[in-house]
């Protein structure tokens, strides 16, 4: 007798997802029309909301033995693959063209490598299988053409708006392509809002599944200008296990719980130094910062990275470590905090305005 097409439904959505952390049926990546059944003949197709071709194997291995473990399986099919969708953003605002979900990453204070968790963030996204774009929201200390290697300034075709630099394949913007390295930005609070939201919005993103956008550290204006005017669906938080880091990653996260924003998760940067010539392992920031702050405020630990030299030399060098040793183990790690960090938004309320009409009224 062969297994019914409900029975394998059962077997296949109670399996749970490293990455959501609930079951392929809690989060209708699996649905009974998924599944196809035919004498000892079993097809199965699985649609996960987030980008995540590193988990498709592991995913789609679980699957096999968990239905061929079934009376009268003879032969299973599993296809998995990913569907990237608009997330809800704050109340008032609407997403923008081009650009699916937008990201933020921030950090309470500077030296805990945001920057660089962003940048290899965004291509770990990417090399999940997203279309990725960052936008260096840091007006005063640009440093993202320098870690995409992309130089020369934006192209205008229209004179209105900009072509987004491509360092990787990741889309990209930011004042330091408009103005020289070494050129101070001297500009007073209100000037810096403005210049984001014409960087943001004067872009010609080019179907974007994350916009990555790089904030600068504290709670200041342009935090101010990102919560109340760019739709944010999601932000993860970096920090470093010291508690001075911590103390100010608490103000960070507090911050996007009172405009709303959801905190995907928290990064702990620096977590271990492991010595390049010895391998003796030190916690020199301390241990187990991030991962008691996530627990403190319900929110998810996204993973830790070590304090490596390579991660500072090759973002400095115009080459990422996803990018320059994307077998590496630290770019493994990176790949891990982008489909957690992606599947945290997936769960996550979509964004439903696209469906609805526009209504206009017009006097004949």
């Amino acid at each position: 007798m062969s297994a019914s097409k409900e029975q394998v439904f059962q077997i296949v959505g109670d399996i749970i997802d490293v990455n959501t952390e609930k079951s392929l049926a809690a989060t209708k990546s699996v649905r009974e029309k998924d599944i196809e059944v035919d004498g000892g003949k079993v097809k199965v197709k699985v649609t996960l909301g987030y980008p995540a071709s590193g988990y498709f194997e592991t995913l789609k291995k679980q699957i096999e033995e968990a239905v061929s473990a079934l009376d009268g399986v003879e032969s299973v099919e599993v296809e998995v693959g990913s569907k990237i969708t608009s997330h809800a953003v704050q109340q008032n605002l609407k997403p923008i063209e081009g650009i699916k979900n937008i990201i933020a990453v921030a950090s309470g204070k500077g030296g805990v490598g945001k920057s660089t968790t962003a940048v290899n963030l965004a291509l770990a996204l990417q090399a999940e299988g997203a279309t990725v774009g960052i936008l260096d929201a840091d007006i005063y200390g640009p440093s993202m053409p320098r870690m995409l290697g992309a130089t020369g300034q934006p192209e205008s075709v229209d004179g209105r708006s900009l072509e987004p630099k491509i360092g990787h394949g990741v889309q990209s913007m930011s004042i330091g392509y408009l103005v020289e390295e070494d050129t101070p930005m001297i500009w007073r609070g209100p000037m810096v809002t403005q210049a984001l939201e014409q960087l943001l919005n004067d872009t010609n993103w080019k179907d974007v599944d994350y916009l990555i956008i790089d904030l600068p550290p504290g709670t200041g204006d342009t935090q101010l200008t990102l919560a109340q005017k760019i739709p944010v669906s999601g932000a993860v938080i970096v920090t470093t296990p010291q508690d001075i880091a911590l103390l100010d990653a608490r103000k960070g996260l507090k911050m996007f719980e009172k405009v709303e924003v959801p905190v995907l998760g928290i990064v702990e940067n620096m977590s271990i130094h492991i010595c390049s010539n010895c391998g003796h392992a030190e916690h020199i920031f301390g241990e187990g910062g991030g991962q008691r702050m996530a627990e403190e405020y319900g929110v998810d630990f996204l993973g830790a990275l070590p304090l490596d030299i390579k991660i500072r030399e090759q973002a400095d060098s115009g080459n990422p470590t996803v990018a320059a040793e994307p077998d590496s183990k630290i770019a493994e790690i990176y790949r891990e905090i982008a489909r957690k960090t992606a599947a945290k938004l997936a769960t996550k309320a979509k964004d439903h305005s696209a469906a609805f009409p526009n209504i206009v009224i017009q006097n004949n």
